[in-house]
């Protein structure tokens, strides 16, 4: 039987985590006599619908999403609602979505909830029944970039659920389809990032309800945490104490210029970079010293084209990579194509991650290390000096796939497994060479 994780809704109060640690134990026990009888089914992660975070810097011209959101909504013709809520320019931005989705053959409408929209009373059409009726017609809704705390301040204020977000929800719950871009892309999950643009400062633990993180709005569930613009900013990073933090298993990093398409258990990758799937089932965190510490994250990286089940790990890579042999890097005649892993002096870098992910998988190293710090005079000791190793390494269960046929290096990378232990860094770290 799983060991229950309790998730403490914001602000709740000690009676209430008493209460709710009673409920609790109860729970824990009837499962135990169900256990017994008969395994109870779990529900799929995202129950209904189609919910698709996609992580940035997404391309007005990049057709293969494009027009796969208007062919999951239904096709030609479909309806779709645009909501550039987090947007600066909400007009400018709305445009340029509806001019995409049209181009693919959908119809689009925006919907004006947004505060930053000159000459609109956003209490006025957050309330107008005209917005209700538009989205029980629409078979697809579309959340464009921004501040996401926009969004969740509009839709969700203070916790409560307005009818234009049940009336959203009721699309997923029918069969559509909830897409959103960077902002778009961090509500999607039952927590989100709030306002956390320093990587590092979550590592060395500023992680505050209502300051970094907060609430999302939950169209991928309640189990699933959702990033974006994830491996272009190192995000890996702040996504793994957030996950410990609030207990989530898995974590699904996308990248930018790329879409991950979530039906029940299902992730399938679109768009131009990739997607970093993080499974904690066997992950171990126990703080150092008071500093962030854990051991045994479980990582795979898809590309377009990839598809993988969330909950079994099970990936099935494209179908140029499976005309290849598989990569087995624990089998004895594995022949690597990369020489020794290199140390990776800053792993929060721009593709560093999947780089040395990918020196563990097709490389001569069985394991990488690299490190993450922030030079910070203003901090005191010891945080000033607070760094942290990460070390990449495979198991039996970890295996690639390698293509050329898309123009460029692409791989599949499934079970490369990551340990992050708090270091001192020593500060300057270089001097002037003496011979």
């Amino acid at each position: 039987m799983q060991r229950l994780r309790m998730r403490w809704p914001i602000g709740a109060s000690r009676d209430q985590r008493l209460g709710a640690r009673c409920a609790a134990a109860l729970l824990s026990l009837a499962c135990a006599v169900a256990a017994a009888k008969e395994p109870a089914p779990q529900a799929p992660l995202v129950p209904h619908g189609y919910a698709v975070p996609i992580g940035g810097a997404l391309e007005y011209d990049n057709a293969a999403v494009w027009s796969r959101l208007v062919e999951l909504s239904g096709g030609a013709g479909s309806r779709w609602v645009v909501l550039a809520t987090a947007a600066g320019d909400p007009a400018t931005s709305s445009a340029r979505i509806i001019a995409a989705l049209e181009r693919h053959g959908a119809r689009a409408t925006h919907v004006p909830v947004a505060p930053r929209l000159a000459g609109v009373d956003l209490e006025t059409e957050l309330h107008n029944p005209r917005w209700l009726e538009l989205l029980q017609g629409a078979s697809g809704v579309y959340f464009s970039g921004g501040a996401q705390e926009r969004i969740v301040d509009t839709l969700l204020p203070e916790g409560r659920p307005t009818a234009l977000l049940e009336a959203i929800h009721d699309v997923l719950r029918r069969g559509g389809v909830v897409a959103g871009s960077s902002a778009g892309a961090a509500i999607m999950s039952a927590t989100m990032f709030r306002d956390a643009g320093n990587v590092m400062a979550v590592m060395r633990g500023e992680l505050r309800f209502g300051q970094e993180i907060d609430r999302g709005l939950g169209f991928a569930g309640s189990e699933l945490f959702v990033d974006q613009h994830f491996l272009r900013r190192g995000r890996i990073g702040r996504m793994l104490p957030l996950m410990v933090a609030q207990g989530y298993r898995y974590g699904l990093g996308v990248d930018e210029d790329t879409a991950a398409i979530l039906q029940g258990d299902e992730v399938e990758v679109i768009g131009r970079r990739g997607v970093l799937l993080v499974d904690l089932a066997d992950a171990r965190s126990e703080a150092v010293a008071g500093a962030f510490a854990l051991r045994g994250a479980r990582l795979s990286y898809l590309e377009r084209g990839d598809r993988a089940n969330l909950r079994s790990g099970e990936v099935m890579p494209a179908a140029a990579k499976r005309s290849q042999p598989a990569i087995e890097p624990e089998l004895p005649e594995f022949k690597p194509f990369h020489g020794e892993a290199p140390f990776v002096l800053d792993i929060l870098a721009d593709g560093a991650l999947v780089g040395a992910m990918i020196r563990v998988v097709d490389g001569a190293s069985r394991e990488t290390r690299g490190i993450a710090f922030e030079p910070r005079k203003d901090l005191p000791e010891p945080l000033a000096a607070l760094g942290f190793e990460f070390r990449l390494y495979r198991a039996a269960a970890t295996r690639g796939w390698y293509t050329g046929a898309f123009g460029s290096e692409s791989y599949t990378l499934q079970n490369v497994y990551l340990d992050i232990t708090p270091v001192r860094v020593a500060t300057p770290l270089y001097g002037p060479w003496r011979p």
